[in-house]
């Protein structure tokens, strides 16, 4: 938007807030040498809230790509011009979800379009077929939120509460910062050998994306760093960063290895629903 962004983002890690600072610091580093200007770019500190996946990650979808229409001098324009005025948004992750040939890729459109039949052609054009009923009859997920934080059903906020935040936290505003965090690599090698049937010393003696695989997982999903990750693999540290990168090229040509990885990634999510 013009003062300010959406984002709908899903980490492992609990690691939000450290994601957030990178990406300010280096934005404003970069916007300020585009524009020759110093200083903070940012007012205050971003609002987060933690979502229900299985009953609010679309929704929310389709409420972020709804703002561009919210805006005053829209608010008793002809639903047609509203329309017109969403799908024409240069700055904003639809196009890509309407149009393959229009997509970035850092962006996950299956998670979305996974709740419209697939990111297919009819599943993409559900989706703009519900963005379009959207316009006409409103969409708004504020009223669902709770303690400013929190985006889920009952089931779901009392399960965080009592799995993660502290018994002194219950006061009505708990903090989704609060979560914690880190799976244990024990746990990720578990599930590694019970889908591939290889163990921690096979996984060593592999030279391919089984081994990549790994890596990828424990950095991600448990947090370890290319030191660590190398001595549980038995690779120089140097050596773990190439190899994820070499991982995300096979797995953009390789949909068995995809499917792999979004399965255990599934499995190893610290919000079970």
């Amino acid at each position: 938007m013009n003062n300010h962004f959406h984002l709908l983002v899903e980490t492992p890690l609990g690691n939000l807030a450290e994601y957030m600072r990178h990406f300010n610091i280096t934005y404003t580093g970069f916007f300020n040498r585009q524009h020759r200007r110093v200083g903070h770019l940012y007012q205050g500190r971003y609002k987060s809230i933690l979502v229900e996946k299985e009953a609010y990650l679309s929704v929310l979808s389709r409420y972020i790509h709804l703002n561009p229409i919210r805006l005053k001098k829209l608010e008793k324009a002809p639903e047609a011009e509203r329309v017109a005025t969403l799908f024409d948004y240069r700055w904003s992750s639809l196009p890509g979800y309407l149009d393959k040939l229009k997509r970035e890729g850092m962006i996950d459109y299956t998670l979305v379009l996974s709740d419209y039949g697939g990111d297919t052609e009819k599943g993409r054009k559900a989706y703009r077929n519900q963005l379009i009923a959207d316009v006409g009859e409103g969409l708004d997920v504020n009223e669902d939120v709770f303690g400013q934080s929190i985006l889920g059903s009952g089931d779901f906020i009392q399960w965080v509460k009592e799995t993660f935040l502290e018994e002194s936290e219950t006061r009505e505003q708990p903090s989704a910062g609060e979560i914690k965090r880190y799976q244990q690599k024990e746990r990720i090698l578990a599930l590694i050998e019970k889908e591939t049937g290889k163990d921690l010393e096979a996984l060593r003696k592999e030279k391919g994306d089984l081994r990549r695989l790994a890596m990828d997982l424990l950095y991600r999903c448990g947090g370890l760093r290319g030191p660590e990750i190398g001595v549980q693999l038995g690779v120089d540290y140097s050596a773990v960063s190439q190899e994820r990168k070499r991982l995300r090229e096979h797995v953009a040509q390789d949909r068995k290895l995809k499917e792999m990885m979004h399965r255990l990634e599934g499995l190893l999510s610290i919000i079970k629903i």
